[in-house]
């Protein structure tokens, strides 16, 4: 077995529930995010490359995740979004002391656009900085600042909350309903 084999074999091994996750996370519901890491995956490990161990690897396949959502966005014919229409109906759900919980949150996200949502969890939940995101989807900076901006205020409307582009603070989320 070739280096890069048993790091992609390593890799499955460890990581594949982390990034079944972080896929579900950048692109929710509209895309199934299993078929979004093997789609990733297959891309990543067609053909050897220099990533040397399983680090490395991971963060190649999540950048392929994030592209590969972007590009299925782009290539597909704008349909209306599954919730569209459900902003205003879901802007009076609160949070107890800063918790919410998931599927709150994928509701939430899923009133974003590819790439506000793309850049709200890059930001926010892979906790990168504004280049690292404007490097990782291969866009300016000032965009980024712009897609998290608009971002954050959806996310407000929708969550009732009042956090700004700038805030640092993290809301935990809670799986199920309980809060």
């Amino acid at each position: 077995m070739s280096e890069w084999e048993a790091v992609a074999r390593s890799l499955m091994e460890q990581r594949y529930r982390a990034l079944v996750g972080y896929a579900r996370m950048v692109a929710g519901s509209s895309v199934n995010a299993e078929d979004l890491v093997q789609e990733a995956l297959i891309k990543t490990f067609s053909r050897p490359r220099g990533l040397a161990n399983v680090p490395v690897a991971e963060a190649y396949v999540r950048r392929a995740i994030v592209t590969g959502f972007l590009d299925s966005t782009r290539r597909s014919r704008r349909e209306p979004r599954a919730g569209e229409g459900a902003l205003e109906s879901l802007s009076s759900v609160g949070h107890a002391d800063g918790v919410i919980d998931a599927a709150t949150l994928e509701s939430a996200l899923a009133q974003l656009t590819p790439r506000e949502r793309a850049c709200v969890a890059l930001r926010y939940l892979e906790g990168l900085s504004v280049l690292e995101t404007a490097k990782t989807l291969g866009i300016a900076d000032g965009s980024v600042k712009r897609y998290v901006a608009d971002g954050i205020g959806k996310l407000n409307r929708v969550l009732g909350t009042g956090a700004t582009a700038d805030d640092e603070q993290f809301v935990r989320v809670v799986k199920g309903g309980a809060r």
